[in-house]
């Protein structure tokens, strides 16, 4: 390990402008601080490390392909023959994302990072070993994420194929409509519906509703217990919530007892960003600005789930206020969905609970993996875990 300054390891540069007639139509990506903004038809780069510069300060991207990398991104235009992925986590163990300057909106440039006093592995031997244990953990994580998006979308076709195209299996294991199954003509929705479906409330598919709350936050006691305290963020996150960003003690999760939810309790968001979905998998609470169903038939919490996911999409779902749309519980409740018979609703809950198990058991992996690579990043990067020659 040696002290050296950043920029003793590598140099970096500014982003570049791009012409607004050029940011589209492109096979290379368009890297800003926040991510991938565009797609442009010429790169600036090949693989290597970007930070925000402007707008999401700081958070280190690793781009392992040829890209155009923004104005408001810093880039790393030289390794000095360092290894690129040990630079990536030597810069994401720095926590660049706490330094700003500016008033408004946070700038950095590579003045700021230049100087930098820090202690890095010298041999690029052990930075190659330090980034393949940090890489194996990551590339792990990102597969069970890919893995997921595929699983939802398959949940998700499965749900559009039967709940929306009534091509449910009838009695014979046939799709329902094309197979000349009875439509009858719903009023109200002004279009068929199969027989025996009906336009139901939510309350009247599950009346156990429940609006979160916030204990006192003028006694920091009620904080930083081992309850999960949902908040909109926490489900932005994924479909799974497990680990939370907030926590309640017990004393000031038991000063609001009937705010209590259960695992596997859908959790809706209902003021500012209205209308995201999760599914609890412990007992939380939640603030005011979350709804959450409490299912007695534990089949129509993947029904409610995609049902209220795909009211939202197709429906404002919210009143305008003066600054945010919301919802407030009374509103909620008596959202409208088109419900079928309680047979459908068991054999659907049986075809795609188990796509269900399989996300949640590797959202719960990764959440696991996340702790374990948080862990270990700053040992291995301040050298106090070592290695066999």
């Amino acid at each position: 390990m040696i002290k050296c300054k950043l920029g003793d390891l590598i140099e970096f540069q500014r982003g570049y402008d791009l012409p607004k007639s050029k940011a589209n139509g492109g096979k290379y990506k368009i890297i800003s601080s926040n991510g991938i903004l565009a797609y442009h038809n010429q790169y600036k780069s090949e693989a290597s490390v970007v930070i925000g510069r402007s707008g999401t300060v700081g958070k280190p991207q690793l781009i392992q392909e040829k890209f155009w990398p923004h104005n408001t991104t810093l880039f790393v235009k030289d390794f000095k023959d360092n290894n690129i992925i040990y630079i990536y986590y030597l810069l994401l163990n720095m926590n660049i994302e706490k330094m700003k300057s500016g008033s408004n909106i946070p700038t950095l440039n590579r003045n700021h990072l230049h100087p930098l006093e820090i202690v890095a592995e010298e041999s690029i031997y052990k930075q190659q070993k330090i980034a393949n244990i940090l890489k194996i953990i990551d590339d792990k994580i990102n597969n069970n994420n890919k893995i997921n998006t595929e699983l939802e979308a398959m949940a998700k076709t499965v749900y559009d194929y039967w709940f929306l195209q009534y091509e449910y299996p009838n009695e014979e294991g046939k799709p329902y409509k094309s197979s000349g199954g009875k439509m009858v003509w719903n009023e109200e929705l002004k279009k068929e519906i199969p027989d025996g479906w009906k336009l139901k409330k939510i309350v009247e598919i599950e009346d156990n509703i429940v609006t979160g709350k916030t204990p006192s936050t003028k006694d920091e006691t009620n904080f930083g217990g081992e309850i999960p305290f949902v908040t909109i963020d926490d489900i932005r996150k994924g479909m799974y919530i497990s680990k939370t960003e907030r926590t309640l003690s017990k004393k000031g999760a038991d000063l609001q007892k009937n705010k209590y939810i259960p695992a596997n309790s859908l959790c809706i968001t209902c003021i500012a960003t209205v209308g995201l979905v999760g599914i609890t998998t412990r007992q939380s609470q939640t603030n005011q600005q979350i709804n959450s169903i409490i299912c007695k038939n534990t089949n129509n919490i993947y029904f409610l789930l995609n049902a209220i996911r795909n009211y939202f999409k197709f429906s404002t779902g919210a009143k305008s206020g003066n600054i945010f749309d919301n919802m407030n519980k009374e509103d909620f409740s008596n959202i409208k969905l088109i419900y079928p018979n309680k047979n459908i609703i068991d054999k659907y809950a049986q075809k795609v609970k188990p796509v269900y198990d399989k996300i949640r058991e590797n959202f719960l992996e990764n959440e696991e993996l996340t702790s374990l690579r948080d862990y270990l990043l700053p040992l291995l990067m301040n050298g106090q875990v070592g290695f066999k020659n």
